[in-house]
Order: structure tokens, then C-alpha cells, then sequence
């Protein structure tokens, strides 16, 4: 049972961590006499609203096909088409930043009850949106604007939830940690992709190809659901332990050593992130156009979707499995692994891209696009986000996670507009083999850079690295004469004896150098 020390103790984990608390009472942390569902549901109410992420996201793929068939060039030769797929990002990235420097210097818990009124509001505006007389135009706007505001509250899910999801896994067993970070964040978005085609699906064989505008409307509004099935447990959530131990918004943050400390390792992570958005949102995105294309146009709507339905499913296995994997031998090193077969089987995927490309071997090409999307879920989709909650301290993680979260989002949103470009641009154009190869020439490439970028610049991540990161950020703050005693909430305030002048005196701390 780990339990916070003083700072002259020290205890070392099974994972081989150093552990270490300053200046607080012996409160355990993973408290033996709570129940399991006691000490589960934190994880799971603050993680699960990436449900939402994965459903409002996906979704908007098939809207997008449904809208081209039901408005044709009005929509496809207006700026709309690319704006209602990509403009959620945008969103994405202003709550991001927001929700991140909100969740670090007032409240994981409200920050996350923020985000997901926002969810279940502009979730279900996007569902009725119209324009003025019944114009198409307007219509196009509209569901563009509430779009864009539906991505500020998915923004909020990752500082405020993933980041108070990783720091609830710390009364979690010590060796399970990991895998229920991922099943309730990586798998949750899986699980929305999933649902983002098998409900559009349904609702088409339901509502028949006649009546499309039902279709789409009821897909949209239908992502009211996820949020508001969280919204009784969020509110009964308290602020995770490590928060109140660790939070500096009781004091002025000091940004220029947290930036020394830091800035390297951030820049690793968010590049990371960005490549793997950049991919993976895009091709979740054009997969249900492409398939059709194969298909032909004269294929039904429902088995496009269908077979969008099948590859979507796919990353599921690759997410699941590699949560265990993640525990097994590290976040760091399932990223690289996996990351790298992705890239490989990529390449493979342009090959034969010249064969895969017709109708009559659309399974084959489904099958082996799904083996790339799950080798990508099982590394950087499973790991990256549990590196960018593990690699930081407490008092400034969610600007951290934020940072690097956005940079994810700026990714795909770049993405959903250079792949068309690329299809557009390659010799053929777009319905050519080459504009089928040339996104996974370009993607598989990323992936193995990408492995390169994990293997050798991120740090070694354990089961006690929340723990151990804070320790690290104190020293360093310590190091630099910054007073530690004024971190924590007031309560914990009260009882630290952890500073500058305390370190002076005993030499017990020794600087420690930038990671």
C-alpha cells in the first residue's frame, strides 16, 4: 500500500519507481479498505465521456455522405463539405486549451460537468439545425457553427477527464493501471467509431433511403445520449487525490521553470500526437467515401456503411489488446512497437492498393486497412494519450495533456484537408490508384518517423510515474528556490514542511536535471 511520506522517506515500488509525498499526513492513495467499484467508478465517469469524442466525430463522416447525396453539388462545390467535417477540430482545440488551463488552476470536477452540458446542448442544436427559410446554405451554416461549439465541450473530455481518469488509476491495483486508463479513454473513442457507422446503418435499413433527412438528423442527435448517461456520476465525483496534493491554484505557477523543466519532452509528446491525428482522424473520416467508391455508386447506401461498420470494429481488438500490452511492457515501448508495424503494413497497403481497389476485393482491402488502423490503436491511439497524463506533475498536467491533445486536433484538422489534396493531386487524380496509395505512402512514412521519435526521446514510463513525476517537479522547483509549501489545497497547505529552506538545510534534495 502506498501511502504519502515525508520527505526524508522513501519507498520503492514493485515497478521499480521511486516513491516519494512531501509534506502530508499517511493518506493512502490505492486505499486497500475501499471497495473495487469504489475505487473503479472515479475512472470510469471522468474517462467514458470519450465515448462522445470517438460518435461525434466519427458520425459526421456518414452525414457527410448522406448531405452529397441529398444536396449534390450545392454542397459538394461549396466550402461547406470540408468545413462540417473538419470545423469540430477546430472546436476541439479551443476547449482543449481552455478546459486545460481550467482544470489545473480552479477544478478537474467542474471543468468536466462544463464540458459535458456543452455536449448534451450543441449535440443535439446540430441535430436541428436549419436555415433561414429552409435554405440550403443556411442549413450548411448552421450545422457548421453548432459544430464548432459541439467541439469546444469534446475539448473539455481531454484535460479535464483523461487527466482526472489518470489520476484516479492511482488507487487502482499497481500492474492494472494502465489498461484502465485506455479502456476508459482510447477504448471509449473506439467504441463511439464503431457506433458512428452501425447506428447511420440501422437508421437507413429503419428509415429507408427515402427519407435521408431523418437519417442524419437522428444520427446527430442521438450523441446526446453518451454525455448525459455521465452526467449523474460526474456530479457526484470529488477531486482526485493527487490534485489536491499537487495543485498550484492557490499560488502564481512558475511558467519559465516549468517551461525549462518541461518544454522538450511536451514537444516530443504533441509531435507525436499531431502524427497520429493527422492519420487516423482522416482516414476514419474518407473510409465510408472510399469504400463507396470501390463499391461503386450504384451501391447502397447501408452496405457502405456497413462495410465502414466492419473496418471501424477492427481498431477495438488492436485498443483492447494493447491496453494489456501497455501494462505489460510499458506505454513507451507498445507506442514504438506497434507504431512501427503500422507503418510497415502501410506500406504493404499501397502495394496492393492496385488490386484492393475493386469490387470484387473489397473484403480483402477491408482486412488488411482493418490490421493498420489496430496495429495504430494498440500503440500511439492506446499510449499516447497515457504518456501525455503520466509525463508530467500534477499542478500543470492539464495545460500539459491540453498542449499535446491540441496539437492531436490540429493534426487531424490539417489532415481532413490535405488528403483530399493529396487524392486530388496525385497522377489520375483522385479515383486513381494512385489517389488511393498516395495517403498511406504518406501516412506509413509518419508512422515509422514516429517510431523513431518514441524509441528515442520519451522516458521510461511505470506504474507509479504520476507519483513519482511530482517528486521530480518538486526537487526541480526546489532546486531553483521556488517554495513547494505553497502547492496543494489549503488543507494540505496547512500541513506541508516541504520547502526551499527545509532542503537547504538537510542537502536532502539535489537538483535534478531537465527530462
Amino acid at each position: 500500500m502506498k501511502f504519502s511520506m515525508r520527505r526524508d522517506q522513501k519507498e520503492t515500488s514493485p515497478a521499480g519507481d521511486s516513491i516519494a509525498e512531501y509534506g502530508h499526513d499517511a493518506v493512502p492513495v490505492d486505499n486497500p479498505h475501499k471497495g473495487r467499484w469504489e475505487r473503479s467508478w472515479p475512472t470510469i465517469a471522468c474517462g467514458a465521456g470519450l465515448f462522445s469524442d470517438g460518435y461525434l466525430n466519427g458520425v459526421i463522416g456518414q452525414v457527410n455522405t448522406i448531405l452529397k447525396r441529398l444536396y449534390g453539388k450545392a454542397y459538394t462545390s461549396s466550402p461547406a463539405q470540408s468545413n462540417v467535417t473538419a470545423i469540430t477540430f477546430a472546436g476541439t482545440v479551443v476547449g482543449q486549451l481552455f478546459f486545460g488551463y481550467v482544470s489545473d488552476h480552479y477544478s478537474r470536477k467542474w471543468a468536466l460537468m462544463a464540458s459535458t452540458i456543452i455536449l448534451i446542448v450543441f449535440a443535439a442544436l446540430s441535430a436541428g439545425s436549419y436555415g433561414a427559410g429552409g435554405s440550403a446554405g443556411g442549413l450548411f451554416a448552421a450545422l457548421t457553427a453548432w459544430r464548432f461549439l459541439l467541439g469546444i465541450g469534446i475539448g473539455g473530455e481531454y484535460p479535464a477527464g483523461s487527466v482526472a481518469c489518470a489520476e484516479s488509476t492511482g488507487e487502482l491495483k499497481s500492474g492494472h493501471r494502465n489498461r484502465w486508463f485506455i479502456m476508459f479513454t482510447n477504448v471509449q473513442i473506439d467504441a463511439g467509431y464503431v457506433l458512428s457507422t452501425l447506428v447511420p446503418l440501422i437508421l437507413v435499413l429503419i428509415c429507408t433511403e427515402d427519407h435521408l433527412r431523418l437519417v442524419w438528423r437522428l444520427s446527430l442527435g442521438l450523441g446526446v445520449i453518451p454525455p448525459l448517461s455521465l452526467l449523474y456520476l460526474r456530479l457526484k465525483l470529488q477531486e482526485p487525490e493527487e490534485f489536491k496534493r499537487e495543485t498550484m491554484k492557490n499560488t502564481r505557477t512558475p511558467w519559465m521553470l516549468v517551461l525549462k523543466f518541461y518544454w522538450f519532452r511536451l514537444a516530443v509528446v504533441s509531435l507525436i500526437w499531431f502524427i497520429y491525428d493527422f492519420s487516423a482522424y482522416s482516414f476514419s473520416i474518407y473510409s465510408t467515401q472510399w469504400i463507396a467508391t470501390i463499391l461503386g455508386e450504384d451501391t447502397s447506401l447501408w452496405k457502405s456503411f456497413g462495410w465502414g461498420t466492419l473496418v471501424n470494429t477492427f481498431n477495438l481488438p488492436g485498443a483492447i489488446v494493447g491496453a494489456y500490452i501497455s501494462d505489460w511492457i510499458g506505454p513507451r515501448r507498445a507506442l514504438y512497437i506497434f507504431v512501427f508495424l503500422q507503418g510497415c503494413v502501410g506500406f504493404l497497403m499501397a502495394g496492393l492498393y492496385g488490386i484492393l481497389d475493386k469490387a470484387a476485393n473489397v473484403a480483402g482491402f477491408v482486412v488488411i486497412y482493418g490490421i493498420f488502423l489496430s496495429f495504430g490503436e494498440a500503440g500511439p491511439g492506446d499510449n499516447i494519450g497515457l504518456v501525455a497524463s503520466k509525463t508530467s506533475a500534477t499542478a500543470i498536467r492539464g495545460q500539459y495533456y491540453a498542449i499535446a491533445a491540441a496539437s492531436g486536433k490540429i493534426g487531424a484538422f490539417v489532415g481532413t484537408y490535405v488528403f483530399p489534396i493529396i487524392q486530388k493531386n496525385a497522377p489520375g487524380g483522385t479515383d486513381s490508384t494512385r489517389g488511393g496509395q498516395d495517403p498511406f505512402f504518406v501516412s506509413s512514412s509518419l508512422c515509422l518517423f514516429s517510431a523513431g521519435l518514441a524509441y528515442f526521446m520519451l522516458p521510461h514510463i511505470g506504474q507509479d510515474t504520476i507519483t513519482t513525476e511530482d517528486v521530480k517537479f518538486r526537487e526541480y522547483l526546489e532546486s531553483h528556490g521556488w517554495d513547494t509549501r505553497q502547492m496543494g489545497s489549503k488543507e494540505f497547505q496547512m500541513r506541508s514542511d516541504s520547502s526551499v529552506n527545509v532542503a537547504a538545510s538537510d542537502k536532502a534534495v539535489k537538483p535534478l536535471e531537465k527530462v
